[in-house]
Parts: structure tokens; sequence; C-alpha cells
């Protein structure tokens, strides 16, 4: 049996029309912080669980190396990183895998806030 449907689908389409609104207001131009701030209260209006800036430890042979810091997490369940970038490359979605391990979480959306137009991409573990 296959199954089509994506994970986290309805989150997901919260989540982009939350960008495109925090877009719409703040235009493009400006830096990724003050699109991570205006999302995460575009978010929070709309019920969600923000979590901002939130570390994770990041272990190698069972000792602390460093730690992981993912823009946004939304509902405990999806990484949410901000970009203000021409275009996606390969080492953003490379980044995006990456933190998807270290948290044990799922999905990540990349959001490109560079353009009038929002680009966003999924990212699944």
């Amino acid at each position: 049996m296959i199954v089509d449907e994506l994970i986290h689908k309805e989150l997901s389409e919260s989540i982009i029309g939350a960008a495109m609104t925090a877009l719409n207001a703040l235009k493009p131009g400006l830096d990724e912080e003050i699109y991570e701030r205006g999302l995460a209260i575009e978010l929070q209006k709309r019920s969600h669980r923000v979590e901002q800036q939130r570390q994770f430890p990041v272990r190698y042979e069972g000792q602390l190396i460093g730690t992981l810091t993912p823009d946004l997490i939304v509902d405990s369940l999806v990484i949410v990183d901000i970009k203000v970038v021409t275009a996606f490359h390969e080492t953003h979605s490379a980044q995006m895998l990456g933190y998807l391990s270290i948290t044990g979480l799922r999905l990540a959306l990349l959001l490109n806030f560079k353009n009038a137009k929002l680009e966003w991409k999924r990212i699944v573990r």
C-alpha cells in the first residue's frame, strides 16, 4: 500500500500561510531575525506553540561537542528555518537533515523571505 499523505500537512499549511502574512506585512529586504520574530508572533496569533532559538546538545561518542539552534520549532513537530537568499542550495537541505537528525523531528520547512513571493521547501527525514 502506498501512502501519499504529507507529514504534518495542516500544520505546514498553517506555517506557510503565517509566513506569507508576515512577509506581506513586513515586505522583502529585511534581516532573517526580523522575519523570524514576525513569524513567531503570527504563529502565536494562530494558537501555535513556538520555540525560538531553542538549543539542542550535539554529542559525539557520548561527549558534548556543541549545540544546535534551529530558528523556530512549531508545536514541537516542525523545524522552521528562515532564509533571505537568492535561491535555496543543497547545503540548506543538508543542514535541515542534520537538524532533524539531532532533534528527532521528521519535518523541517525552509522559508525564503528574499522576494515579494514567499518560497518554501519541505525537508522530510
